[in-house]
C-alpha cells in the first residue's frame, strides 16, 4: 500500500498524509452526512442489499447505532490511521467478507459478499457520497482535486481486497460507472426497510440528540442524491435550480452547526483522535505519537 511510513506512530501518514486531498475532506464534521448519502446509493444495488440484510447488526434495533458507529471507525482508522492499523483493519475486514455467503431471495442463489462488483459498488458508493457532499457543502475543491480524491481513494479499495485499477480513478469514470450500472439497479424491498431503519435508528441516552439528527441526515442525503437515485426511490428527481439551491443551502446551513457542536457530537472518541491529530499534521503542527 502507498504512504509515506515513518519509523514510530508519530512519523507515520497511513495511507494519505496532510497533503492529500483525502484528509482536507475527511477531518470535515459534514460527512456525517456523506455517510447517509453513501448508505442511500448503497442500498439501491440488489446484492449489496441482499447480503447487509442478512448478515448485518444494522436491522437489529438494539445493535444498530453502534454497527452504525463501528463503520464510522473503520473509516477513520482507514483514512487516518498508521499503516499497521490499516492493515489490521484491512485484514479484519477481509476475512469477515471472505466468510460470508449472500443469497439472492429471489432465484435461492447464492453469492460471495466479496465479489469483486459487489466490492466495487460498495467502495464506488462512499467515494462519491464523500466527494460530493463536500463539494456541495463549500469544502473547497477544484476540479483538479475532485479527481486526486478519487485516484487517492483507490488505496482505500485496496483494504478491501480490491486491485486499485478496477475502480474508477477520477470523476468522470466515477460518474461513467454509476451510468453503467443504472440498469442493474432498482429498490428491493430490503431497502425499504433499510432507510426506514436508518433514519429511526435508537440512541442511548447520552447521545440523545441524535434521535432527532440522524433523521434530518437521512432525508437531507436523499434530497442531495442524484436525480437517477431518487427516481429510484419513488421521489420527484428535482432537475431543477431551486430545490437543488435549497438542498444546497440546508447542507451548508447544517456544516455550520455541525462546526460549532460540541466534538462529542462530531463522532466517536476513536474518530475525534484520528481527525484531532490529523487537523495537527496539516497545520504543521507536532503531535505526540497514539
Amino acid at each position: 500500500m502507498d504512504g509515506d511510513s515513518g519509523t514510530d506512530r508519530g512519523t507515520d501518514r497511513g495511507l494519505f498524509g496532510p497533503d492529500s486531498v483525502t484528509w482536507r475532506i475527511h477531518t470535515d464534521p459534514v460527512m456525517w452526512v456523506a455517510a447517509f448519502y453513501a448508505l442511500s446509493v448503497q442500498s439501491l444495488h440488489p446484492p449489496t442489499m441482499w447480503a447487509t440484510w442478512q448478515h448485518s447488526t444494522l436491522f437489529d434495533r438494539k445493535l444498530a447505532m453502534a454497527r452504525l458507529l463501528r463503520t464510522g471507525d473503520f473509516v477513520a482508522v482507514r483514512t487516518f490511521g498508521s499503516l499497521a492499523e490499516v492493515d489490521q483493519v484491512g485484514r479484519r475486514v477481509r476475512g469477515i467478507h471472505r466468510r460470508l455467503r449472500g443469497r439472492n431471495p429471489e432465484t435461492g442463489a447464492e453469492f460471495r459478499v466479496d465479489e469483486p462488483e459487489n466490492l466495487r459498488w460498495v467502495h464506488c458508493g462512499e467515494i462519491v457520497a464523500y466527494l460530493r457532499v463536500a463539494q456541495r457543502a463549500g469544502v473547497p475543491l477544484t476540479a483538479a482535486e475532485a479527481d486526486a480524491y478519487v485516484d487517492e481513494q483507490r488505496r482505500s479499495a485496496a483494504v478491501v481486497g480490491l486491485d486499485p485499477e478496477y475502480v474508477p480513478g477520477s470523476v468522470a469514470e466515477l460518474d461513467a460507472y454509476f451510468q453503467d450500472m443504472l440498469s442493474e439497479l432498482r429498490l428491493t424491498d430490503e431497502a425499504k426497510a433499510a432507510m426506514r431503519m436508518w433514519a429511526n435508528t435508537p440512541a442511548p441516552a447520552r447521545l440523545a440528540p441524535l434521535k432527532v439528527i440522524y433523521p434530518a441526515f437521512a432525508a437531507l442525503s436523499l434530497a442531495l442524491l442524484p436525480g437517477w437515485a431518487r427516481r429510484l426511490y419513488g421521489l420527484p428527481s428535482h432537475d431543477f435550480a431551486p430545490a437543488d439551491l435549497a438542498a444546497t443551502a440546508t447542507l451548508r446551513a447544517t456544516r455550520a452547526a455541525m462546526l460549532a457542536a460540541p466534538q462529542r457530537y462530531r463522532g466517536t472518541e476513536l474518530q475525534m483522535r484520528h481527525i484531532t491529530r490529523a487537523r495537527a499534521l496539516m497545520a504543521g503542527g507536532r503531535v505526540s505519537a497514539a
